[in-house]
């Protein structure tokens, strides 16, 4: 997914300015990388909140105008008003054509697992994004896992995801995204017994013995 932006460059750094600007509607920002200088820019606040209230800001291409000039840029810092819905200042990163990137991508289930419509269980979504490598124009805007087969007990972790062969997952293989617990048991409960009773190689040593496997 990509998004058009439209900066102004400003001149000058410092709090002074910063409160200048946001008192005039903008919102200080600067955009960095891609091995050249940073350039400090401002942002108009209401176009920059509506953007930001649309897109996934983790992984979303913008195309930033300035002037004559355009970049392709990835959202890298957002600092926002602890109370109020205002953006306080925005860190750009640039982007190169081919060049792998490092983002967060949201991870979004489907359908009603059985074990949560037959069995009376409940669906923990603990992990909501993964990190991924891959060049901007492969950015998944989301990994779809159907989670409809699922019974209770059943646990999904981040080596089981399936992505596409040029987007590399970034996340712990034993990360757990998501899991049917029993309507009394949480997901992180039902995980550590599971591992209780087995470990990598069988069932584990009896409570009675000195609990080496």
């Amino acid at each position: 997914m990509e998004a058009t932006l439209n900066l102004e460059l400003r001149g000058d750094a410092g709090k002074g300015v910063a409160r200048k600007l946001r008192r005039a509607g903008r919102v200080p920002a600067i955009v960095y990388g891609g091995g050249e200088a940073p350039v400090m820019v401002s942002v108009e606040a209401q176009e920059a909140l509506h953007l930001f209230q649309a897109i996934s800001v983790e992984n979303t291409i913008l195309n930033l105008s300035l002037g004559d000039a355009n970049e392709r840029v990835l959202v890298r810092e957002v600092q926002t008003h602890p109370f109020r819905p205002e953006i306080l200042h925005v860190d750009f990163l640039r982007i190169r054509r081919g060049v792998p990137i490092e983002v967060q991508v949201p991870v979004h289930l489907s359908g009603i697992a059985a074990g949560v419509r037959i069995d009376g269980g409940r669906m923990d979504q603990v992990t909501h994004d993964i990190p991924v490598k891959c060049v901007p124009s492969k950015i998944p805007e989301a990994i779809e896992v159907d989670v409809t087969s699922f019974a209770v007990g059943d646990v999904l972790r981040a080596g089981d995801l399936d992505l596409p062969d040029d987007v590399e997952n970034l996340a712990d293989p034993g990360l757990v995204i998501c899991g049917v617990a029993s309507p009394t048991i949480s997901l992180d409960e039902e995980d550590e017994a599971a591992e209780d009773v087995y470990d990598e190689d069988g069932p584990a040593a009896q409570p009675e013995s000195d609990g080496e496997s």
